[in-house]
């Protein structure tokens, strides 16, 4: 009974009039932004910051995070209709769902898109009502040694299985390190890397990072892709899959709510690997293949079921461990800071009213989204139209608007320009900026608790192989460290024996014929 108490008081909390409000207000513009191309929920939340300042800490985050698992369904509009994802997440939905709307079928693929993202995201709450807890009660015992480990491991795994080549990953992870350093050393006071500057002093603010990478940066990106400019596509009717469709999609939505949920826990996993292992996982184990890329019910059914359950589950790691597990909860991270709330293992009984209040929101706004996202397709098909030429000059204004506001400073409007620069040409250049802001947000945490580590151990690192969680960690960071070189040099084995055996085929087929 102790443990349904705060569940049922994060219900009542939900159920006020704001709170309700605001999660409606949430998955609206998170299924506007996923049905818009190149502005995702990393770059929308970015930009929504500053408002955040002005409202109660548990309103704004379930505001934030039903932007994000809206945004999860938005994506699928355009990946059906125009074979243009408007998220990530949903690349791969655009080789079967736009199959299906050449066949006339596009109302379907959306109908099996909206009930696998509701089942996947309420089975993945379901999972997060009840994992939750357990996590942050076994991360209590949590010292700076295994801190130190599991930001070390997050750093890793986000760089190295982010999209885009591991060694420009790793490049931009080492930059957030560095940015992170700047400012006064908390243990001895020094500044670094400041270059005399007193606004340097305290250290670079999260929200001009992150306003400027994931918010002019994407919109300058975006502008220069305009070229792909998207047809108008035709009437959706028949929203509602037939039995036979249910049916033959039911088994997709169970394997992805269950993968989706684990791989979100994952750092460095999340939606995108979701959607992507889930799609792989239906084509290798279908008895048919070759329908997949062909119009196959499964082939959308399963990734969008995939990357529900995964964005919801994604809270898991940052709630109850304070380690957000991809770009967009380093940005969720960020907000709980700016509100005075630090996530962690002390969140569930210290502030369980805006723990259980988010979880229990998530229930909400699944319903809400099931309810508008096939009676409201038409109208995110008219958004389709709108330019990028006039909706790129309005977004970037509120944008550098939103960083002024937040300590009335230019300096902050020039950090923003600067970091979208920044961000625009990271994008060019295939450097993904998630793992610059994943590590920026760990670095201080990372720096600190080596430190106190290192001044319990005596400065002796070997000390930390001497507790079994971060013993633990740290194996499990060298294998991922060491894993890619040993594959490297297997293949290159496997490839040399494969160009030898011909040659030494061929010498002995000589032999045979002159024999």
């Amino acid at each position: 009974m102790d443990f349904f108490n705060p569940v049922i008081n994060g219900f009542s909390v939900v159920l006020e009039p704001m709170n309700l409000l605001y999660c409606l207000i949430g998955v609206v513009i998170g299924m506007l932004i996923g049905v818009l191309p190149g502005l995702g929920p990393a770059a929308t939340i970015a930009i929504l910051l500053p408002l955040t300042y002005s409202v109660e800490p548990v309103t704004a985050i379930i505001m934030l995070a039903g932007i994000f698992y809206g945004a999860q369904y938005g994506g699928t509009i355009t990946s059906v209709l125009l074979r243009l994802p408007g998220e990530a997440s949903s690349v791969v939905t655009v080789f079967d769902g736009y199959q299906m709307a050449r066949q006339g079928r596009a109302g379907t693929a959306l109908g099996l898109a909206a009930i696998g993202s509701f089942i996947g995201g309420t089975a993945a709450i379901i999972g997060l009502t009840f994992l939750a807890p357990v996590v942050a009660g076994f991360a209590l015992d949590f010292g700076p040694a295994e801190y130190s480990a599991l930001a070390l491991l997050g750093i890793l795994l986000v760089a190295t299985i982010s999209g885009g080549t591991k060694a420009k990953a790793l490049i931009a992870a080492a930059v957030g390190l560095l940015l992170a350093t700047v400012g006064r050393d908390v243990f001895t006071g020094e500044s670094r890397f400041t270059f005399g500057s007193l606004q340097l002093a305290d250290g670079i603010d999260f929200v001009p990072i992150a306003m400027g990478l994931f918010g002019l940066g994407e919109i300058l990106y975006n502008l220069e892709e305009r070229h792909r400019a998207a047809k108008a596509p035709s009437k959706v009717s028949n929203v509602w899959p037939s039995r036979s469709d249910l049916k033959q999609a039911s088994g997709a939505i169970t394997r992805g709510s269950v993968l989706g949920f684990f791989l979100g826990i994952l750092p460095g996993g999340g939606a995108t690997i979701a959607s992507m292992a889930s799609y792989a996982m239906e084509k290798k184990r279908a008895k048919q293949p070759e329908r997949f890329g062909k119009g196959a019910p499964e082939g959308v059914a399963g990734p969008e079921t995939a990357n529900n359950a995964a964005a919801t589950s994604s809270f898991i790691p940052l709630l109850t461990l304070g380690i957000p597990a991809n770009a967009t909860m380093a940005l969720m991270f960020g907000a709980l800071l700016i509100q005075g709330v630090t996530p962690g293992p002390q969140l569930v009984e210290q502030n369980p009213d805006l723990f259980w209040g988010v979880v229990n929101s998530m229930y909400i706004g699944n319903i809400l989204l099931l309810i508008m996202s096939l009676p409201l397709v038409g109208i995110f098909v008219r958004i389709l139209r709108v330019r990028a030429a006039i909706l790129a000059p309005i977004t970037a204004l509120i944008t550098l608007l939103g960083a002024y506001t937040i300590n009335n400073s230019m300096f902050d409007v020039t950090l923003v320009v600067f970091f979208g620069v920044l961000g625009y040409l990271m994008k060019k250049f295939g450097f993904e900026p998630g793992p610059l802001v994943l590590a920026f947000v760990l670095g201080e945490l990372l720096e600190s608790s080596l430190r106190r580590s290192l001044l319990v151990f005596g400065g002796d690192p070997t000390g930390f192989f001497t507790r079994p969680i971060s013993a633990t960690l740290l194996v499990v960071f060298i294998l991922v460290a060491v894993l890619p070189g040993i594959r490297s040099m297997l293949a290159k084995r496997k490839g040399t024996t494969a160009a030898a055996a011909p040659a030494g085929n061929g010498t002995n087929q000589n032999i045979k014929e002159k024999v």
